[in-house]
C-alpha cells in the first residue's frame, strides 16, 4: 500500500513538474512573441529573430510604409537572395512591385506623358508583378496592379500578344469586387 502511494505521488509530481514546464515554456513563447511585435510595429528587427523571413518581411513592409522605399527595396531583395517558399517570394515580389509601381507613380506627377524615370519604374513594377504571378498565379491584386501598370505605360513598351499570354482580365473590374 505504501509503495503504491508512493509511485502515485511520484506520478502526480511528474505530472506537476512537466505542467509547470509548460507553462514556463509558453510564457518565454509569449514573451518572444511580444518583443518581435513591438519591435516590428516600429521597423526594427527584433533582437532574437533577426535571420528569420518574417522578421525581415515585416521590417520591410513597415519601410515601405513609412515612404522608405530604398532601404524597403534592399531588404526585399535580400530577402529573394535569401530565398524561401513560392508563396513567400511571390510575396516579396509583388511588394517590389508595388514599391517600383509607387515610385513611378510619384515621378509621374504630372499625370500626362510617361517619363523616362517613371517609365524605367513602371516597368520594374511590371516585371516584379509577373514574376510573383510566375511564383504563385492565385492573386487577384496582383493581376489588378499589373493591369494598371500595363494601361500606364506606352504602347509600344507592351506588346498586345504579352498581355495576351499572362490572361490580364482584369482590365474594367473596380478594386474590391472579387
Amino acid at each position: 500500500m505504501a509503495t503504491r502511494m508512493k509511485s502515485r505521488n511520484l506520478l502526480l509530481f511528474a505530472a506537476l513538474l512537466t505542467g509547470v514546464a509548460g507553462a514556463a515554456l509558453q510564457a518565454f513563447d509569449m514573451h518572444r512573441m511580444e518583443s518581435f511585435n513591438q519591435a516590428v510595429s516600429t521597423g526594427k528587427l527584433p533582437d532574437h529573430d533577426k535571420l528569420r523571413f518574417e522578421a525581415k518581411y515585416a521590417a520591410a513592409y513597415w519601410l515601405a510604409k513609412s515612404g522608405r522605399y530604398q532601404d524597403a527595396t534592399q531588404l526585399f531583395v535580400q530577402l529573394m537572395e535569401a530565398g524561401g517558399n513560392a508563396e513567400q517570394m511571390a510575396a516579396v515580389q509583388y511588394n517590389l512591385g508595388n514599391i517600383f509601381f509607387l515610385r513611378g507613380l510619384l515621378v509621374n506627377r504630372s499625370g500626362g506623358i510617361v517619363h523616362a524615370e517613371a517609365e524605367y519604374l513602371l516597368t520594374q513594377a511590371k516585371m516584379a508583378y509577373q514574376q510573383s504571378l510566375r511564383l504563385d498565379n492565385a492573386h487577384l491584386d496582383v493581376r489588378h496592379n499589373l493591369d494598371r501598370v500595363l494601361s500606364l505605360l506606352p504602347e509600344d513598351s507592351v506588346p498586345k500578344n504579352e498581355q495576351d499570354k499572362l490572361g490580364i482580365v482584369m482590365g474594367n473590374i473596380p478594386v474590391g469586387l472579387p
